[in-house]
């Protein structure tokens, strides 16, 4: 199965900015996406933003302009830039990856694998 290790998770100041990245790694056939989803407690797992394989970007509308998403297609990598981090943006940070791994059959089988998390805090 792929697996995903993320990194890049704090505590930090109103204002602050902080750089989540995220590795894929395993039996890859194809990537569809990679992206980022985030969860507070007690609240739904939400988008944040994801790209797709052509570099194309998708953002929620809280972003407004303060995150960037980034990836290394031959690395299987993504990585998030959030800049002007608010309190309302403290939450456990996801990584989602979409595409193909090679079944048994030796043909793709699409499916999608999730990180374990990485806590971002913003607080004064």
């Amino acid at each position: 199965q792929v697996q995903l290790v993320e990194s890049g998770g704090g505590l930090l100041q109103p204002g602050g900015s902080l750089r989540l990245s995220c590795a894929a790694s395993g039996p890859i056939f194809s990537t569809t996406a990679m992206g980022w989803y985030r969860q507070a407690p007690g609240k739904q797992r939400d988008l944040v933003a994801t790209i797709d394989s052509g570099a194309r970007p998708t953002y929620a509308d809280f972003v407004e302009g303060r995150f960037t998403i980034s990836g290394d297609n031959a690395k299987n990598t993504v990585y998030l830039q959030m800049n002007s981090l608010k309190p309302e943006d403290t939450a456990a940070y996801y990584c989602n990856w979409r595409g193909s791994i090679r079944g048994a059959s030796g043909y793709p089988v699409s499916t999608d694998a999730w990180g374990q998390g990485t806590q971002v805090t913003v607080s004064s």
